[in-house]
């Protein structure tokens, strides 16, 4: 390179870090949006589970290998759990805010966990803006990026405290330090340990939610683009996954010991739970119509992106790692739909590759800009769809931050009228929500006996069903502690 052009270089290099700051900086005010309101809002159950386990990180030590959560009950397992254990996924993220939580208690150990999430969505912007600069050029990058950082069912799902976002920011970490491995053909130290860091880091992402080992097809491809038809042969292609897999593989053969703490999984694959139990949805076109529909059409895009998430699936460019992303999520989509039309939350593992369909297909509108009628009636064309896409998924995503208001004021009650190391049973039909925001381990469902609970040392039991409570009284086994028009508390 001359020294006549080297100036205009170090210029981009400035610009793309000023954009991409920029970005960062707008998406982390939208991520504090509600940061500080109780743990009670949109897939609550799922968010206090994950809560409580660095709650009692908190309270008792970190114990990564024994993670417990409030939920005593058989409810999750079909095995009574008197220890609460929650092997679910390996409980990284969750010891991460609880460490912010012990060294800055000034916050909340919600506010941390919510702010845990947020920096790691942080993370996947900056290297979805780097794949697509590389891979593409700046107006992708910058799409793409965009997306992630304002768009409403990104902005939510990205500070909620949930193992999803900081999982995806492993797995592509992954994609983006073995990106810069591969980058240089000199085959450097520096190369190798780049390579390195990206199995550890998918091997995180995978230890911390399993269903990122979908986005290992974008690693095998970028591993193609490498080694052509030698791949089969390379023997770091075979040990990078080793590195990668084997602390999952490790840590599920651990978590066979403790059968009371690992939920039932294989409804995830085909089923769904209705009022009318489980129902087979595999292939059935209700999956199709929750999935690319309803979430996907008008949760996530606001109907009118689908256009531009169209044309980046048959954009065409250099290479086909971007486009991988979009067959990592589709694998996933296809082999998990019961646990994607059950809850949204599922969907987060998908955000990414959106994100980069959306920048590719608004970049491929102004590559063939002289098709259309002028450049700045295109360019404001392009910022009127997003607007009116980004404001119907806000009208679909806003209630997601409501909270029942009753929830966090019986909290209060209850904690002040029994001790924190008594039991309660609530009747909330398996929603830990009121357990965790008592601070009281115990049961969040009536399916057994109150007697039978009683004698397994439960003290009190909450309810908020107004029949519950006539039939309870009218037994009169058990004493009022209190009761108003929202709930009562009876001592067993």
């Amino acid at each position: 390179m001359s020294r006549k052009n080297q100036p205009i270089v170090h210029v981009f290099r400035r610009l793309d870090a000023l954009i991409l700051t920029v970005i960062i900086c707008v998406a982390f005010g939208l991520r504090l949006y509600k940061i500080n309101t109780p743990l009670a809002d949109y897939h609550s159950w799922r968010q206090v589970d994950t809560a409580a386990v660095a709650r009692n990180f908190v309270k008792e030590g970190i114990d990564l290998a024994h993670p417990r959560y409030d939920d005593l009950s058989s409810i999750e397992t079909g095995k009574e759990n008197p220890q609460g254990y929650r092997f679910v996924e390996f409980p990284v993220y969750n010891a991460i805010f609880a460490l912010l939580d012990k060294a800055f208690p000034w916050l909340s150990l919600e506010i941390w966990g919510r702010l845990t999430t947020a920096f790691f969505s942080l993370i996947i912007i900056g290297v979805l803006y780097y794949l697509c600069l590389k891979e593409s050029n700046r107006l992708t990058a910058i799409a793409a990026a965009l997306t992630y950082a304002v768009f409403p069912f990104y902005v939510f799902f990205s500070r909620v405290i949930l193992p999803e976002t900081p999982a995806l920011a492993f797995s592509l970490l992954s994609i983006f330090f073995l990106y810069k491995g591969f980058e240089d053909k000199t085959k450097s130290f520096l190369n190798e340990l780049e390579i390195l860091l990206s199995a550890l880091f998918f091997a995180l992402g995978i230890l911390t939610k399993p269903t990122t080992i979908f986005y290992g097809f974008t690693l095998v491809t970028i591993f193609y683009y490498r080694d052509r038809l030698t791949l089969v042969k390379s023997w770091r292609f075979y040990v990078y996954f080793l590195i990668a897999l084997s602390p999952f593989l490790l840590w599920r053969n651990y978590i066979k010991a403790y059968p009371e703490g690992v939920p039932a999984n294989n409804w995830l694959i085909g089923q769904v739970n209705t009022y009318q139990g489980l129902q087979n949805i595999f292939f059935r076109p209700a999956f199709f119509r929750w999935i690319f529909f309803e979430r996907i059409g008008q949760n996530i895009l606001g109907v009118y992106m689908v256009f531009y998430v169209i044309l980046g699936t048959i954009a065409k460019v250099k290479r086909f790692i971007l486009q991988s992303l979009l067959i990592s999520a589709l694998l996933y989509l296809f082999i998990f739909q019961g646990g994607n039309v059950q809850h949204e939350y599922y969907q987060t593992l998908i955000l990414p590759a959106i994100a980069v369909a959306i920048g590719l297909g608004v970049n491929l509108t102004f590559e063939h800009a002289k098709i259309f009628i002028n450049p700045i009636v295109l360019a404001c064309v392009t910022i009127a769809i997003g607007g009116l896409s980004l404001f119907f998924s806000y009208y679909k995503v806003k209630d997601f931050y409501n909270y029942p208001a009753e929830l966090p004021q019986i909290a209060k009650i209850v904690k002040l009228l029994t001790k924190s190391e008594d039991k309660i049973i609530t009747d909330r039909m398996g929603d830990t929500t009121l357990l965790y925001l008592t601070e009281r381990k115990g049961s969040p469902a009536l399916y057994r006996d109150l007697e039978e609970f009683r004698k397994e040392g439960y003290k009190y039991f909450v309810t908020l069903n107004a029949q519950t409570i006539a039939d309870t009284k009218q037994k009169k086994l058990y004493k009022i502690i209190f009761e108003n028009n929202q709930f009562a508390l009876f001592a067993l």
